[in-house]
């Protein structure tokens, strides 16, 4: 198994880093958390032009076909960035459009979300009931647990959020188009949950890593004694374990995208969300009372971190589904 990236996946992440450096993503979030979508928007669409979102659509509706490993390597840079907006819904509803085979909702849908004209999100049986920012979305969809596709409205009892710039409310299903329903959208819903679970580990890669850059950086400017806080035992332990929580996760992640078995995923969102937790924890300590602070770039990131480790599966629900696929097989005795 490749672990390494190809030169082609090198450089599409190297763009996607490029592009996200040159925009300014954190005044993106605060102002999507106020409400603004119009920045968050425009880096969407600009996400778009390098066809990121085509990496979740098959080629026969203007995707570049259903690609895991290449979409989770742009996932992490989202979060890197940590880029505002349903992203991760969106593109588990491009994979629950295209594995229902439905010619006409996918020719419907599909393109306009590849163009990055349109952003949409849902709720599905294995998630939350709650969906992300499904004001800002365009298309709200919902998978009922007996198998109904409807569009559902949004402004629903919402739920806040540790991270401001997550917006969860209730949507409306009832009354909304109904889809399609059936076994099919049942089983196309359980493969969109485990491509979102496994886009929500990449994104949690990419968040922790930002978090451990930036603490690496003030460890070394910030001083104590006349001596750098990056050069006590105690502070270079704690980011040394760190670092190794990031990088055993992210082989799993890489795995978890060539795989896509159910506890492969679990498991690379286990140890990549527990993992970018661990960074936030860090840095919130090697700040000190300054990583506290709103006005600090650096709680973009803080504030990411729970949210996205729990959601589409807890820690705990994602062990249970490891042990039930890969636990040890009944002895009969």
């Amino acid at each position: 198994m490749r672990f390494l990236p190809t030169e082609e996946q090198s450089d599409f992440t190297r763009a996607l880093r490029s592009l996200l450096a040159a925009a300014d993503v954190p005044a993106a979030v605060r102002a999507w958390a106020d409400g603004d979508r119009v920045p968050g928007r425009a880096l969407w669409s600009k996400l778009a032009g390098t066809g990121l979102p085509a990496l979740a659509v098959p080629e026969a509706y203007d995707g570049a076909g259903l690609l895991p490993l290449e979409l989770s390597l742009g996932f992490t840079e989202l979060g890197r960035a940590a880029v505002p907006g349903p992203v991760v819904e969106g593109a588990a509803v491009c994979v629950l459009l295209a594995e229902l085979g439905d010619d006409a909702l996918a020719k419907r849908f599909l393109p306009g979300l590849v163009a990055g004209g349109s952003l949409a999100t849902l709720t599905l049986p294995e998630g939350s009931p709650y969906a992300l920012d499904a004001d800002a979305a365009a298309h709200c969809f919902t998978v009922s647990a007996a198998g109904a596709l409807r569009l559902a409205g949004g402004g629903g009892r919402a739920r806040p959020s540790t991270d401001p710039a997550r917006r969860l409310s209730l949507p409306r299903a009832a009354g909304g188009e109904l889809l399609a329903q059936g076994p099919r959208v049942a089983q196309a819903a359980r493969t969109a949950a485990r491509w979102a679970r496994l886009l929500t580990a990449a994104q949690c890669l990419g968040t922790g890593e930002a978090l451990l850059a930036r603490t690496v950086v003030y460890a070394k400017q910030r001083t104590q004694f006349g001596t750098p806080i990056g050069g006590f035992q105690a502070v270079k332990h704690r980011l040394a374990d760190t670092l190794l929580a990031l990088e055993f996760a992210r082989p799993l992640v890489h795995a978890a995208a060539l795989s896509l078995e159910p506890g492969d995923v679990a498991a690379a969102k286990v140890a990549a969300g527990e993992a970018c937790y661990r960074a936030a924890m860090t840095a919130l300590q090697v700040h000190g009372a300054v990583g506290y602070t709103q006005e600090l770039d650096l709680s973009l990131w803080l504030r990411k971190a729970r949210p996205l480790r729990d959601a589409w599966g807890t820690p705990a629900q994602c062990r249970a589904e490891v042990v039930r696929c890969h636990g040890p097989a009944d002895s009969g005795t």
